[in-house]
């Protein structure tokens, strides 16, 4: 049973701690910081995203803070997550130069990027990040069920999302309800596979059935499992394309066959191979 629940119109989850996370965000990993980056940002707010992720080991802050002010968004109505890198050694003060390049008082969400050294050494200065209201939720992203379990079993402050590689062919299932059975919304990074998985047979046929894309098809099923998502793209109508994901549904029958297309095996693991 979740503690955490999407809103009636699907646009929203409300977290365990009570913030709201919309359902669908930006990301811009592998987005060089400079105009490209500032684009992006600008034109999903200008297309209705208010979610932006961003992370200090993309580099590109700075330019995520530039396209939120130049949208003209006021920045109460936009969800910023930026993440720990979890190589440094203090979250709480890398969180202060994260405010700084980004321009902002406070993040909406700031995760610890990887488990490197262990799920709970970092936990701590997360906590402390969120106790001086630089950061009003904390999470974590690619922790495994142990490492979700033993973070959660050591903290004071409770995690309230893991970002996660998750899509219709890695459907983590164990991941995803232990995770829930914590509280822990589960939000999805790599959801189009980087694009590779645009072009599946099975993807592309539903697409078909329904007049929509194989894009909005992948997108559309992490929201059906209550599953935040945060694309990627630098491209103006894509960014367009990827928000048209509210106004349908996928059947039962749809859905099971895109659980089916699972290579994971349902795993409780985050990542098949770790890069840390």
């Amino acid at each position: 049973m979740s503690s955490s629940a999407v809103t009636a119109d699907g646009r929203v989850r409300v977290l365990a701690d009570g913030n709201r996370m919309p359902m669908l965000g930006l990301g811009v990993w592998q987005v060089p910081d400079g105009p490209e980056c500032v684009n992006a940002v600008r034109w999903a707010l200008e297309l209705g995203y208010r979610h932006v992720d961003t992370a200090q080991a993309y580099g590109n802050e700075e330019s995520v803070g530039r396209g939120l002010r130049e949208s003209g968004v006021p920045r109460e109505e936009v969800f910023v997550t930026t993440k720990f890198h979890a190589g440094r050694k203090d979250p709480a003060a890398e969180i202060e130069q994260s405010l700084r390049r980004l321009g902002v008082d406070y993040v909406d969400l700031y995760i610890i990027h990887w488990p490197q050294g262990g799920p709970t050494w970092a936990w701590p200065g997360m906590e402390q990040s969120q106790e001086r209201g630089h950061a009003r939720s904390i999470g974590v992203s690619n922790f495994d069920v142990g490492e979700i379990e033993s973070v959660t079993a050591a903290a004071t402050i409770q995690p309230v999302v893991n970002q996660v590689q998750l899509n219709p062919f890695a459907y983590r299932q164990e991941l995803l309800e232990a995770c829930e059975q914590r509280g822990v919304t589960p939000e999805a990074y790599s959801s189009l596979g980087t694009g590779r998985h645009l072009s599946d047979d099975t993807v592309v046929a539903i697409a078909g059935r329904l007049g929509r894309t194989p894009a909005q098809v992948l997108l559309r099923w992490c929201l059906q499992h209550e599953v935040p998502v945060i694309p990627k793209s630098t491209h103006r109508d894509r960014l367009e394309e990827n928000a048209q994901i509210f106004d349908f549904e996928l059947s039962e029958d749809d859905m099971a066959e895109l659980d089916a297309l699972d290579r994971t095996g349902g795993t409780g693991r985050a990542v098949e191979r770790k890069w840390w």
